[in-house]
């Protein structure tokens, strides 16, 4: 207690009944917040949610232990006061520390909300859509309210703000160009936020094909990207910026396209024939677009013709792309069959091997 003079000079040696009023109201502190404060906050929560305020009972459920933790911090004070017979709200030492506890599990509370949402970027009304911004304005915010909540514990014990932000702003612009790779990436994440080329869940790929998965998460200085082969990727923002995106997952359909060589000596009615047996067999396809179907011969050789032979399958899924393009080369085989057309191999043609 002595060692103790210099904080607190007027306190006194406690008491043993001094030590277990302490004890108990710490124990029965701990059991309020952990029986009724927790209690009343959840059946709050519940009834938020039975009324459909889902975002006031986020906040509200946000905020359950930085106020239980503020609480017992207040009991823990309380306790302490009665040991020492000071009272710690009110003494000029002790009243910075205890509102500085207070001020930060405040802003705790909000931290708290902030991160929620960071982790589950939902949209904070039902109606609307998700907007891929709301990350980036979310981590912005944890990092303001940290900066908020240390000016205003700092101002409690007069600290020198001005040559503070007087310094920072002296070593920012150093600090600035030491960090201009990073700043880079943070404005090309601004910029993919701002374009909206994809949200989180899309697949996309860039033109050159280095990158090709599905959008895990967004942040301010890179995008993770689950790849099919490589598992997670995080990918420079300003990469992604500087190159074409193609969002895989808006696509309506997919184009099917295929080349096939026939010898020059098939007859043109018969040619003619099994090219409108072919487009005819493509359209009457169900999961093909109508609007869109090319068979025609593009090209010809010495000794071949050359058939584009190009269609669109209305989805976006590669299984049931590739499953109507299998269907439609088996009907070309055998249209092929039994209009007796023979095919020709192009690798046999020295005219088009010189032309390659």
């Amino acid at each position: 207690m002595d060692s103790m003079k210099w904080l607190l000079p007027n306190i006194t040696a406690p008491t043993w009944m001094d030590v277990i009023i302490a004890i108990v109201i710490c124990v029965v502190g701990w059991l309020f917040q952990q029986l009724v404060i927790k209690g009343i906050i959840n059946r709050i929560v519940t009834f938020l949610r039975n009324r459909q305020q889902d975002f006031q009972a986020t906040v509200l459920e946000q905020f359950n232990k930085a106020i239980r933790y503020a609480f017992m911090s207040a009991v823990i004070v309380l306790s302490l006061t009665i040991l020492l017979e000071e009272n710690l709200f009110t003494n000029a030492v002790t009243k910075n520390f205890v509102l500085s506890i207070i001020v930060f599990f405040a802003f705790k509370g909000v931290y708290d909300v902030l991160h929620f949402y960071t982790k589950q970027p939902l949209p904070l009304n039902s109606e609307e859509e998700p907007n891929v911004l709301l990350p980036f304005f979310l981590r912005i915010g944890k990092v303001l309210i940290m900066i908020a909540a240390m000016f205003t514990i700092a101002s409690f014990w007069n600290f020198n703000l001005n040559g503070f932000l007087t310094g920072i702003g002296l070593t920012g612009v150093a600090i600035a160009f030491g960090i201009r790779d990073t700043l880079a990436h943070v404005f090309g994440g601004m910029s993919v936020a701002l374009d909206n080329p994809f949200k989180i869940g899309d697949w996309i790929a860039t033109e050159d094909q280095k990158i090709d998965g599905t959008i895990e998460d967004i942040n301010l200085r890179s995008t993770l990207i689950q790849t099919g082969d490589k598992g997670l990727v995080y990918v420079p923002n300003s990469y992604l910026v500087n190159r074409p995106i193609y969002n895989l997952s808006r696509r309506e359909k997919r184009k099917c396209e295929q080349f096939l060589y026939v010898a020059a000596e098939n007859k043109e009615e018969k040619l003619r024939n099994a090219l409108s047996a072919i487009q005819k067999e493509i359209y009457l396809h169900t999961n093909t677009e109508k609007e869109l179907i090319h068979v025609f011969i593009d090209e010809f050789y010495p000794t071949s013709y050359r058939v584009l032979i190009r269609f669109f399958v209305a989805t976006n899924d590669t299984a049931v792309m590739l499953s109507t393009r299998q269907d439609i080369l088996f009907a070309i085989r055998q249209i092929f069959e039994e209009q007796n057309i023979e095919l020709a191999d192009p690798a046999e043609d020295e005219w088009l091997r010189q032309k390659k």
